[in-house]
């Protein structure tokens, strides 16, 4: 049974570090949230390390900048450990081919740019569907639309035998009020169709060997019981934490707020109940990071 706390700094002596989820938790997806912007900064005076884990499919250098936009100051974290970083080194690996069919928001054409830790990289490049050798999505081409509507050509891919590479395996976030779909909507239908899709971030285990890599670059051999997950979906967040064996705090006011009726703080009977729907056993729950 989760236990629900009030703030940060009720559990924060147990960890030396913090893996943070950034949407919904950090930031609302247009602005920093400020309780937990100090939450993270209190954190960080005493000595703790602050990893930004996050499905982003952005680079981390993308990242930093979106981070400034939004108002989140540097001093609140360390280092950054993205899905697109992780996607991006398979792709340059060869995972999908070299003729790729790209799927995602304008913009996303920097997911392509070279990346320096790969050795003899494989020349990626974007072509039209009908001739590629794999997909690679970072999102949908529109985010409001169904991701039902990619059907037709996700059934020419399926019956080409393509892989997909889901560089962000989020659902679903909130741009402010706006709930917006992502590319792991499609990568869901994609694999419910017969297709197979191959997922680089939260829940999945390469994202975390990046994270405890940045950490460990910052000069921190943290052993996993030092270590604390705090991100609000129970899908990623808490089930790659799970997974991993580290501890986590759910963010019950993200994605989650209305199941969980999460005005300041969660109710435990609603809070319950849906964490029992999902599977998910979350080691504590706060209404918001603070």
């Amino acid at each position: 049974m989760t236990r629900i706390i009030k703030n940060l700094t009720d559990i924060a002596s147990q960890y030396d570090a913090l893996f943070v989820d950034l949407w919904g938790c950090v930031h609302n997806g247009v602005a920093a949230l400020p309780e937990a912007v100090a939450a993270l900064q209190a954190y960080r005076a005493t000595g703790g390390k602050v990893v930004l884990v996050t499905n982003s499919p952005r680079p981390r250098a993308g990242v930093e900048k979106q981070l400034v936009t939004f108002g989140v100051p540097d001093d609140s974290w360390d280092t950054i450990a993205t899905s697109g970083d992780s996607a991006r080194s398979a792709m340059f690996r060869g995972i999908v081919g070299e003729r790729v069919w790209h799927i995602g928001y304008p913009g996303d054409e920097r997911f392509f740019e070279p990346i320096g830790v790969v050795e003899d990289p494989v020349n990626v490049r974007s072509v039209p569907l009908e001739n590629a050798e794999g997909i690679v999505c970072t999102g949908p081409f529109d985010p409001l639309a169904d991701p039902s509507v990619m059907r037709p050509e996700f059934l020419m891919a399926k019956q080409r035998g393509l892989k997909l590479l889901c560089a962000n395996p989020d659902i679903v976030v909130d741009r402010g009020e706006q709930r917006e779909w992502c590319a792991g909507a499609l990568a869901q239908l994609y694999s419910e169709m017969g297709g197979e899709s191959l997922y680089f971030g939260k829940p999945h285990p390469p994202i975390y060997d990046l994270a405890r890599r940045r950490l460990f670059a910052l000069g921190n051999d943290i052993p996993d019981h030092r270590i604390l997950a705090i991100g609000d979906g129970v899908l990623t967040d808490i089930a790659g934490a799970m997974g991993e064996d580290i501890d986590s705090l759910f963010i019950s006011g993200g994605l989650a707020a209305s199941e969980t009726k999460t005005s300041a703080d969660p109710d435990p009977e609603a809070l319950t109940a849906y964490l029992e729907r999902e599977i998910s056993n979350p080691t504590y729950t706060i209404g918001y990071l603070r």
